[in-house]
């Protein structure tokens, strides 16, 4: 993907913050939305976009919805029919689930959370349809965040929708359905901000989010942070982390405190003693779930998007991240992600960690080797810097 010069990129907080944004847009849509998302579910959150992309379909702008097979597993069949009577279009990507067959490609999952609306604003970022916090009020919600872009950029973005919504239509058959609107796109500059879309595929663009973290890291000078919910890195991004931080590099890691998967909680920690020996600082986030996929490196590269730092984000599913290149986009990433770690993390002290028990090792190295070994038997021998 290109550079591209002349967006308006904001960073949107939680949810709190891109909900509002996106249901705002796709109210004021007069052509066409694409929205993709990996879960979908029927709550607060759920019905309110639903209805908003109800009400956008039946004043006949040509609602495009695509949801994963398995992470909308749940996705209510009352739901999908009111969808469908309100003119929205819904497609499941990848909807096969549990057969006795094991095959790789049904960890291929649609992972991004992408929308585009009348080819003029675009969202990008972590954030799934669903209630992100605690309804009662006891808690803050899920630390996540995602971008609006307007310019240039729009179009990279609505070509990713398009194709994708192409290809798996044709896939399933389903050519009955309304043409999709001739593109009239908005792509004159909006502000000033330089930034790239990248996009994670089986196809084109394998390792292309991979790639620009790698580059990103070799060529800091004072600071990397990383805030990151799955965090599971192969050895050439261990690498990239450990040499900088020998290099004189301030790098910062904020990961998930809380345990949500047992397998991933137990296997990342495994990486925990060659990083802090190195001189990496690394911050629990403990507040609530951590679900941020975001860095900032020194003071002019930053990241958004919905790539973990895992071998599913980066070796399978279907992820999307924004790169924005601008100081003061970077400066308002930063100081969010300091306040997280301030108000909501513990650090990882290494002399703590260097005397962790025999339990706690052997649970570590045995969740390790088990990802490890899923990983290379997932991947069709793609998987070398994992295993």
């Amino acid at each position: 993907m290109k550079l591209r010069r002349g967006n308006r990129i904001r960073l949107l907080r939680n949810v709190e913050e891109y909900f509002p944004a996106l249901e705002r847009e796709i109210d004021a849509a007069a052509s066409e939305i694409f929205l993709e998302t990996y879960i979908f579910e029927d709550d607060d959150t759920g019905q309110r976009i639903a209805a908003a992309l109800m009400r956008a379909a039946r004043r006949g702008v040509l609602v495009h919805l695509m949801i994963d097979g398995f992470g909308s597993h749940l996705f209510p069949e009352a739901q999908r029919r009111q969808l469908l009577e309100s003119g929205v279009q819904l497609l499941v990507y990848r909807p096969e689930l549990w057969t006795f067959r094991i095959k790789s490609t049904r960890l291929r999952r649609l992972h991004r959370k992408l929308a585009v609306v009348d080819g003029r604003i675009g969202f990008c970022g972590g954030i799934n349809i669903i209630d992100h916090g605690d309804l009662r009020g006891n808690a803050p919600p899920r630390l996540d965040y995602a971008v609006s872009v307007e310019g240039p950029l729009v179009a990279d973005m609505y070509a990713a929708a398009r194709t994708l919504w192409i290809r798996t239509a044709w896939t399933q058959l389903r050519r009955q359905w309304r043409p999709l609107a001739k593109p009239a796109l908005s792509v004159e500059p909006r502000g000033a901000q330089r930034a790239e879309f990248l996009v994670r595929d089986n196809v084109r663009h394998r390792h292309d989010i991979e790639e620009a973290y790698l580059r990103a890291i070799a060529r800091a000078r004072r600071e990397v942070v990383i805030a990151n919910a799955y965090f599971l890195p192969g050895r050439r991004f261990l690498k990239a982390l450990c040499d900088a931080a020998r290099r004189g590099v301030q790098v910062t890691l904020l990961l998930q405190g809380r345990m949500e998967y047992v397998l991933v909680h137990y296997a990342s920690r495994a990486l925990y003693r060659e990083l802090l020996d190195a001189g990496v600082q690394i911050h629990e986030y403990t507040r609530n779930f951590l679900h941020a996929k975001v860095a900032v490196v020194d003071d002019s590269w930053a990241t958004v998007g919905s790539s973990n730092i895992d071998p599913v984000s980066l070796l399978l599913a279907r992820e999307a991240n924004v790169v924005v290149r601008d100081r003061r986009f970077v400066r308002e990433l930063r100081g969010s992600l300091m306040d997280a770690i301030e108000s909501g993390a513990r650090p990882v002290q290494r002399e703590r960690w260097a005397r962790m028990g025999l339990a706690m090792r052997m649970a570590t190295g045995a969740a390790y080797a088990l990802l490890r070994l899923l990983t290379g038997i997932s991947s069709y021998g793609r998987a070398q810097d994992f295993i």
